[in-house]
């Protein structure tokens, strides 16, 4: 199929070109502001369906609002008129539409004008309304007030919010694009004469606000987020999206000693705690046991025996465990264990813990296997 996509360098244009390639789609016609004009024409000979994202947001003159959402509408139609084209359109206009302010009546002039076309040539019209966008690759400080959140707060720079009880309705890029996929296959989420996207989200302004800050924060706390939560999921991928590039790492505090050392890596209230392990050649550490808190060891690089003895038995159980052939070996309650490097390198063990390590209650008991 040959798809054309107007605004294809935009916000929702630049992950819907990358997303119909993966899906794999060849004949992609992409037209932005910067497109020779002749292209226009012969891309509508020849396209089979088209995405019309193009438009204007924030122009410095008003009058631009009507020149490029109505006027540019206009002259797409002109073109497919002219050269018999009856391809299905995809339309994204705004819930603006419905006010009253200059782009929310050239945004509803467009609808409008698609509309006629489809009842004057028997064409199908697929019109979203479509709320606050946030994902990957929008514009900072422009229209998307995700966008703007995660852009400052990566970077320390103060945030505006005129009503924290603001509440906004938000949706995700990939739920997007998913949707318009949907639409493609003809198979459009449709109320009456507009199409949905049916997956949004509710959230204050402040409460979004928060949120966004939390996230930077977590590189100190070692929390990640509740991934339970969808708007949460897709708010910290957008986020990550927006960190500065000379700032994709972050340190961990390693407590070394002349054994090897411990760092901790992740923590989660549900999930538990993450942390890496190095011994060093000969060197056995743990001989303790607890009540209720277990773990898992993976040994990913090294030679290594894990022994363990039930606290009222005399009996020692013994697994080995190499880097070579990594298995994840348990470590219930009621056990004391420890396990040694046996090897001539740094023995590099994974361990997660079912609770994140707290100091007042620590559930570890010194005991020698």
């Amino acid at each position: 199929m040959k798809i054309l996509v107007t605004g294809s360098k935009g916000f929702v244009g630049k992950n819907l070109v990358l997303e119909l390639k993966n899906s794999g789609y060849e004949e992609i016609y992409e037209h932005d502001i910067d497109t020779p004009k002749d292209k226009l024409d012969e891309y509508t000979k020849n396209c089979e369906f088209i995405f019309h994202l193009a438009g204007v947001n924030r122009p410095k003159d008003p009058n631009d609002f009507m020149k490029g959402n109505y006027g540019f509408t206009l002259e797409l139609l002109e073109k497919l008129k002219k050269n018999h084209n009856k391809s299905p359109i995809l339309l994204t206009s705004s819930i603006q539409a419905e006010l009253d302010n200059p782009y929310g009546k050239s945004k509803k002039a467009g609808e409008e004008l698609l509309f006629q076309y489809s009842k004057e040539n028997d064409t199908d019209v697929y019109i979203y309304r479509l709320p606050n966008l946030f994902g990957k690759w929008s514009k900072p400080n422009y229209n998307s007030v995700v966008s703007t959140f995660c852009y400052n707060i990566a970077r320390d720079l103060d945030i505006k919010i005129n009503n924290p009880e603001a509440e906004m309705t938000l949706c995700y890029i990939d739920d997007v694009i998913n949707e318009f996929k949907r639409a493609l296959a003809g198979n459009p989420t449709k109320k009456g004469d507009y199409c949905y996207v049916p997956i949004t989200h509710k959230i204050t302004v402040g409460e979004l606000a928060e949120t966004i800050k939390s996230f930077k924060e977590m590189r100190k706390s070692l929390e990640v987020p509740d991934m339970k939560d969808p708007l949460i999921k897709k708010l910290y991928s957008t986020y990550l999206s927006y960190l500065p590039e000379d700032k994709f790492s972050y340190e961990l505090k390693m407590n070394v000693d002349n054994r090897g050392s411990f760092t901790e890596f992740i923590k989660t209230l549900d999930r538990g705690q993450v942390s890496i392990n190095i011994s060093k050649p000969g060197i056995t550490k743990g001989n303790h046991w607890h009540h209720t808190k277990n773990e898992k060891f993976l040994v990913v690089y090294g030679e290594g025996i894990i022994r363990f003895r039930k606290i009222d038995s005399k009996e020692v159980i013994e697994y080995n465990v190499s880097g070579a052939k990594l298995e994840v070996v348990d470590i219930p309650p009621g056990y004391t264990h420890n396990i040694q490097n046996i090897g001539d390198t740094d023995m590099v063990t994974v361990m997660w813990a079912n609770e994140p390590f707290d100091p007042d209650n620590p559930d570890t008991h010194y005991l020698e296997v």
